[in-house]
């Protein structure tokens, strides 16, 4: 059983299909079906069902997808260590935000590490907290970035604060609200909300904040992203409360400070077997920022 052949069925696995699957890993179709029937012979089994329409994976090949995972990555990351030995990052580095992070400039922070690593590969992948630490305990991802109600602590991985933020309310101009200086949470029960869905780290800030000061309120609109909170809030559909070093992207939209505002904290975190990337990477995240 060969790395390559084990690559050609994940390539196959996730595209569900055989020509995609070698345009991906850069070989002739012929070339990647022989090596999966090549496999299939040694296994004893089939892989895939195949017909004229559609590729599927057996029950067997279902079974084999978690050990083939596995090993390509076992084999990416030896060869990534040997790599850093002799002076050289290089290999993959899953990040993993939220849509909301402030306390880190990150697009400048990849701009750094590109330069100085250029063989390194990055994905970036765009989430809530609660999920991000999960996928960084697993391994999925190599670090993330996440806002957490001053309450929580990220359990499972390392991790580092990075600062702390006030939210505020954010309304359209046309809201009752919106002439106002500054605004209390008693205030903002009488309101109607759009907000990140119940449960969510981002949701639980500011619902610790009116439980804490035995209030409810009405959160009419739930959603899964900043960006749809914010454009339903242009609407005058709802009020949100977002962090405030975050609004200033935003335009067209009124901020009012409120007095006993929920407190978030951003964290860095990191898995246990941090990879030579995921290394320097939290390394960058000290280093001043240089324009070239």
């Amino acid at each position: 059983m060969e790395l390559h052949q084990m690559r050609y069925v994940l390539a196959v696995a996730e595209l569900r299909n055989f020509t995609r699957a070698a345009e991906r890993c850069h070989v002739v179709q012929s070339a990647l079906s022989h090596q999966i029937a090549r496999l299939e012979r040694e296994l004893g089994t089939r892989l895939f069902e195949r017909t004229s329409r559609r590729v599927r994976l057996t029950p067997a090949g279902e079974a084999f997808l978690p050990a083939a995972r596995q090993c390509l990555d076992a084999a990416e990351r030896a060869a990534a260590e040997v790599a850093a030995a002799i002076g050289e990052i290089r290999g993959r580095l899953a990040v993993g935000l939220i849509p909301t992070v402030t306390a880190v400039d990150l697009p400048a922070a990849l701009r750094r590490f590109r330069q100085r690593h250029p063989p390194v590969r990055i994905s970036l992948k765009v989430g809530a907290s609660e999920d991000l630490i999960g996928e960084v305990a697993d391994g999925d991802l190599d670090v993330a970035f996440l806002g957490l109600p001053t309450t929580m602590r990220p359990d499972g991985v390392g991790a580092r604060e990075l600062g702390r933020d006030r939210l505020v309310a954010v309304m359209s101009p046309e809201h009752p609200l919106a002439a106002e200086d500054t605004v209390d949470l008693e205030q903002l029960s009488h309101e109607v909300f759009a907000d990140l869905p119940a449960g969510t780290a981002g949701r639980e800030q500011s619902d610790h904040a009116f439980a804490a000061a035995n209030l409810t309120r009405d959160v009419a609109f739930e959603v899964t992203t900043p960006e749809y909170i914010v454009r339903l809030v242009e609407q005058n559909l709802g009020i949100a409360m977002l962090p405030s070093a975050y609004v200033p992207r935003l335009t067209g939209l009124v901020t009012v400070a409120v007095t006993d505002a929920a407190a978030r904290v951003e964290h860095v975190i990191w898995g246990n077997h941090r990879s030579p990337a995921a290394t320097a990477f939290l390394a960058e995240l000290d280093a001043p920022d240089h324009h070239d």
